[in-house]
């Protein structure tokens, strides 16, 4: 399977109903590594590690409402990236342009919205 190029977390915690239908979508869709959370938890939750940051998925009865808060990925290649998961079959939302940047939105199957972000120039060099 080709790699979107996730290089780095900017949010991370989510709420999902399915365990097994969110690490299928973490792993093999945007190709995050699960990684063990601390044994002192009383809550049920997922942990995936990229580059040594994390994203927390919180497994509840009912998923979080929709709505446009989100969790952010930056891509290398944000071209590569729609390619990948269209050819997955994952719908792909376009977005407001950002100057220096190219980004567009998807969701997971809790209908979580997730940003995939290619930084074209660094952050703040664009026109305010």
């Amino acid at each position: 399977m080709a790699s979107i190029g996730i290089t780095q977390i900017h949010h991370n915690s989510v709420i999902v109903t399915d365990p097994d239908r969110a690490r299928d979508f973490y792993t093999r869709v945007l190709g995050m590594k699960e990684v063990p959370y601390p044994s002192t938890f009383s809550i049920a939750v997922i942990w995936f590690e990229l580059a040594g940051q994390q994203i927390h998925l919180m497994i509840k009865d009912q998923p979080d409402t929709i709505s446009p808060r989100h969790v952010a990925f930056q891509v290398a290649d944000a071209v590569a990236a729609r390619a990948a998961l269209r050819q997955q079959g994952i719908e792909i939302k376009e977005s407001v342009c950002i100057p220096g940047s190219d980004r567009f939105f998807i969701r997971d199957p809790d209908g979580n919205c997730i940003e995939l972000i290619e930084w074209k120039i660094p952050w703040g060099d664009g026109p305010m």
